[in-house]
């Protein structure tokens, strides 16, 4: 498969709790020849998989086909003549979603979002805060008007997870779905209720 027709992802990976679900992601899509991830990573997003996952930087960016600086303002995702099919956050400290809710493309992670959605293509953000104040909300309601997914990594129990990486799992098959990309073994999808109710009356 040629270069020319493979389909482009922005992976970016901030600096909040949650470094599994960007590092997910990009094993995933390794599993897509037709599929090319650029990897930006926050010096913050190092330290934060280096603390949870005891992981490398460079093993993180092992997983990408091409990683990009977060200080490289002059990447080609920089730019919207680079074509690609979109960019997650994951996970989306609230900095990021705070300067990506005011344009400030400070860097190439808020830039790069900054380029997607001015070209009105898909992003989302893997939010990971709680309790929320109300600059996060407010700041979710604008990226959300400007075209973004919020998309905070909330767990699923219908599915009975019996693991961490269940729980892992089913939220980044929800983000590919967001891109169209085909999967069949990271969720349980919802079919209906299967066992009755214990009490019909409650």
């Amino acid at each position: 498969m040629t270069e020319s027709i493979r389909r482009r992802l922005i992976v970016a990976i901030t600096g909040a709790s949650g470094a599994i679900y960007g590092v997910r992601i990009l094993q995933e899509l390794r599993r897509h020849p037709e599929w090319e991830s650029h990897l930006v990573m926050s010096s913050s997003g190092a330290l934060t998989a280096a603390q949870e996952l005891s992981m490398k930087r460079s093993e993180i960016e092992s997983l990408a086909d091409v990683v990009h600086s977060v200080k490289d303002i002059g990447a080609s995702i920089s730019s919207g003549s680079f074509a690609t099919d979109g960019m997650v956050i994951a996970p989306c400290s609230m900095k990021t979603l705070a300067s990506v809710a005011l344009g400030m493309a400070d860097n190439l992670v808020s830039r790069a979002a900054d380029v997607a959605l001015k070209e009105r293509r898909r992003v989302v953000l893997l939010a990971r805060e709680t309790p929320l104040n109300l600059a996060h909300l407010r700041n979710m309601t604008s990226v959300t008007e400007m075209g973004a997914i919020v998309c905070p990594p909330v767990p699923a129990f219908y599915n009975q997870p019996k693991s961490l990486d269940d729980v892992v799992n089913h939220t980044v098959g929800r983000v590919l779905d967001l891109f169209g990309i085909k999967h069949t073994h990271l969720l349980e999808r919802w079919d209906g209720l299967r066992k009755p109710l214990v009490n019909q009356e409650a």
